[in-house]
């Protein structure tokens, strides 16, 4: 036994059980910041699996990096890590390339984006053609093994044209990359990685989006789908913050947001609704409670009853006008 688990090693030792050249992340991406919220972020696809797994790095008031082609997946860490010590975006790819001792550093593609809006990139010659990069002010948008430069061109007049957070902008630059033929072999999987210091939902995280789409013939029509979701939960939670605050107009807003990106999510419009009551419009809180009851009629009044009880609320109680309206056949006991 111990003869023959002798020879398998050196069988394998002799045939590189590890391959010399891995299979490259070929895709296109884009790395930005939004210099009025501080967030920064990254945008990938690719006919690759799971490259959110690989591309996207970010560190909220650090930067965001890329990282692809014939990949150094440690240039994400290791960027942010020189970034974190004061290291503008292009001292850290100078350095980053200058110590990468690994095989294949010329096909590397690599693009960083600091805090401070400093924008650096690198396309190595031996990429997979076609690659390339451009850049503008907020943004680096590259990829390899596309149909052309009309690529990152695409990427970067979206994102330019586009108006609203800076999530909305990566998703519309990813889509109009893939537009004018994105990654040449086709589609598989797609990320976005936004990050801004306690942006994200719940206690100490800076995550404001995160979502992968790992394997699907249409990567882009889930990507979308998990982001309105990301962005209304977000919205939620911007909710029950200024809540918590007594600040009733800013909650609105923030449901009023999380209704646009989920218009078919029930507790999104229930909470809408008593917000509209309780900062004083009384007819668009009906109309919220009414889309609610039309989208989960058996749970609408146990909804209800649950949040009627707290103080901002009670005054709905007693107020037998509108009940009448919002309960004709009577409030529920």
């Amino acid at each position: 036994m111990k003869t023959l688990l002798l020879v398998a090693v050196l069988v394998l030792a002799g045939s590189s059980a590890v391959p010399r050249s891995m299979p490259t992340v070929s895709t296109f991406s884009i790395v930005a910041i939004d210099p009025q919220t501080g967030e920064m972020g990254v945008a990938v696809a690719s006919r690759y699996f799971s490259v959110g797994s690989v591309v996207p790095w970010a560190m909220a008031d650090v930067g965001a990096v890329a990282t692809q082609a014939n990949v150094n997946v440690g240039y994400g860490q290791q960027a942010l890590d020189l970034l974190r010590q004061g290291l503008t975006a292009p001292e850290v790819l100078k350095k980053i390339l200058a110590e990468d001792k690994f095989e294949g550093k010329d096909g590397r593609q690599v693009a960083i984006v600091d805090a401070k809006g400093n924008i650096a990139a690198y396309t190595g010659p031996k990429a997979p053609t076609w690659a390339g990069d451009r850049q503008g002010k907020t943004w680096s948008a590259q990829g390899n093994i596309l149909v052309g430069p009309q690529v990152p061109e695409a990427m970067g007049k979206a994102f330019d044209a586009t108006s609203g957070e800076l999530a909305e902008k990566l998703f519309a630059a990813l889509k109009a990359g893939d537009a004018v033929g994105g990654d040449s072999r086709g589609r598989q999987s797609a990320s976005i990685l936004i990050v801004r210091k306690q942006g994200g939902r719940n206690i100490n995280n800076d995550r404001y989006v995160y979502i992968n789409v790992d394997d699907n013939p249409d990567p882009f029509t889930e990507l979308r789908r998990l982001l309105s979701l990301n962005l209304a939960y977000n919205y939620a939670n911007q909710m029950y913050t200024a809540f918590a605050a007594h600040d009733l107009v800013k909650a609105k807003t923030a449901a009023q947001r999380s209704v646009e990106y989920a218009p078919k999510g029930f507790n999104f419009h229930l909470q809408l609704g008593f917000l509209q009551y309780a900062t004083g419009d009384k007819a668009a809180a009906l109309q919220e409670f009414a889309k609610a009851r039309e989208l989960d009629p058996a749970h609408f009044p146990a909804g209800w009853k649950e949040e009627v009880k707290s103080d901002e609320f009670k005054a709905m109680s007693a107020d037998t006008e509108f009940l009448q309206k919002l309960f004709p056949d009577g409030v529920p006991q």
